[in-house]
């Protein structure tokens, strides 16, 4: 199938490049650096939400809607996991940046307690970016590369559903991203539903 954008490392380039020069378009156009980095850590958050949605949901559609335009996300699904990385990394850069020009607005109110669950989440991030690649994916093993990759996006699916989560009280148009992260979520138990159904019968019929 002849996809309508580019397939592999152009995809990654694209869509890195793509947060870079929204990132830097948003920074020159706000009143202050201050709030230039504020918006660029919120428009980061959604760029990296969208892109994780479509790397955990890709597997889980291509059950469950088969058809060529599935098949093709899931094949892209290792360079749309690293764009989410980089895109996170922005974001990651934009939070430090703001931390050293405004301390006293980020560290207002932030305990340890509730800095762990994003910790967590850029761990798994790093871990999973990592492991996506050859050489070291195969001193893991496929059991423990499997194990890892399961657990990392659960685990990163979670930390983004607390942060949408404890953003609802502020705005009630969270609930539509928070509904949609979790929707994405009995996508993966329908499908993993569904591929236990077709072995089941497939075992009744041998």
């Amino acid at each position: 199938m002849n996809l309508p954008f580019p397939r592999g490392w152009r995809l990654f380039w694209l869509l890195s490049l793509t947060v870079l020069l929204m990132s830097a378009t948003i920074l020159a156009l706000a009143p202050d650096l201050v709030d230039g980095l504020r918006q660029v850590i919120r428009a980061t958050a959604r760029s990296s939400l969208a892109l994780f949605l479509l790397t955990f949901a890709a597997s889980s559609l291509a059950v469950l809607l088969p058809s060529p335009s599935t098949r093709a996300l899931v094949s892209e699904r290792r360079y749309l996991g690293l764009a989410f990385a980089a895109s996170h990394l922005v974001h990651a850069v934009a939070i430090y940046a703001y931390a050293r020009v405004a301390p006293e607005l980020f560290f207002n109110g932030r305990t340890l307690a509730n800095s762990l669950p994003g910790s967590l989440g850029y761990l798994m991030i790093l871990l999973l970016a990592i492991t996506s690649f050859r050489a070291p994916a195969r001193l893991l093993g496929p059991r423990a590369w499997k194990a890892l990759h399961r657990t990392g996006v659960w685990a990163i699916w979670l930390v983004f559903m607390l942060a949408l989560a404890k953003r609802v009280p502020m705005s009630p148009w969270y609930l539509l991203p928070l509904g949609i992260t979790a929707a994405t979520a009995l996508l993966r138990l329908a499908a993993w539903w569904r591929r236990r159904s077709v072995r089941g019968m497939a075992r009744a019929r041998a």
